[in-house]
């Protein structure tokens, strides 16, 4: 059986994303040999995209909302939720949180997590649990970044995410227009141009918003273009 870790390793390069150069990641440079290398090592088609190998624009621009806002997070505990490559996670521990925790179901990804952590020498807990069907929990921050590109996961994940923010905690999401982000129950945060590579995006440039996911007060917001994650 393939060992994540050793995976991760093998068919990654160390680099830092556009947007937040303060992080080092274990990243993919291409995306079709990395995925041909995820099927190898599983043995069988059809295999999920590794997300976790890349910087994708919604998690560059939370982290980048973390690190020049440490405040939301400092001396608190911190979800990042559907984490990938960590990204969001290293950040939230970078600017102060007292303990953070990354949520990911794929194993691939929580190897990466981990080992992505120890190179930028932060302690983060991965959990891979499936966190919507778990007993809630409660963290005082929750971020959740690019988790909107699949009507089914977005409508879950975006009744978990008000439910948690109606349960007192603040809740962040960054996407970069991707379709299914809700259109109302949100207030703005901040906006990015977060670079892009044309193998992941149709665009050079992707604006992507932080966005506070409300409990109940619905907020008008402009309608959503189509893309991938």
């Amino acid at each position: 059986m393939t060992d994540p870790e050793a995976f991760v390793r093998d068919n990654t390069a160390i680099a830092a994303a556009p947007l937040v150069p303060e992080i080092r990641l274990h990243l993919a440079t291409e995306v079709t040999p990395i995925w041909q290398a995820s099927e190898d090592a599983l043995a069988r088609g059809s295999v999920p995209p590794p997300f976790w190998a890349f910087a994708w624009a919604g998690g560059q621009a939370l982290a980048r909302y973390l690190l020049d806002h440490p405040r939301e997070v400092a001396g608190r505990e911190v979800l990042d939720f559907g984490a990938g490559s960590g990204i969001v996670a290293i950040a939230a521990a970078l600017a102060g949180a007292a303990r953070v925790t990354a949520a990911e179901i794929d194993p691939f990804a929580a190897a990466a997590i981990a080992v992505n952590a120890a190179l930028n020498g932060v302690a983060v807990r991965v959990v891979t649990d499936d966190l919507l069907m778990a007993e809630p929990g409660f963290w005082p921050v929750i971020a959740a970044g690019d988790v909107c590109y699949e009507q089914p996961m977005a409508r879950n994940v975006t009744t978990w995410l008000r439910r948690r923010a109606a349960a007192g905690s603040l809740v962040l999401l960054a996407d970069p227009g991707r379709a299914y982000r809700p259109l109302t129950g949100l207030c703005e945060r901040a906006l990015y141009r977060v670079p892009t590579s044309r193998e992941l995006e149709d665009r050079d440039i992707r604006e992507t918003t932080v966005w506070q996911v409300l409990a109940d007060e619905p907020a008008v917001t402009t309608p959503a273009t189509t893309s991938t994650p």
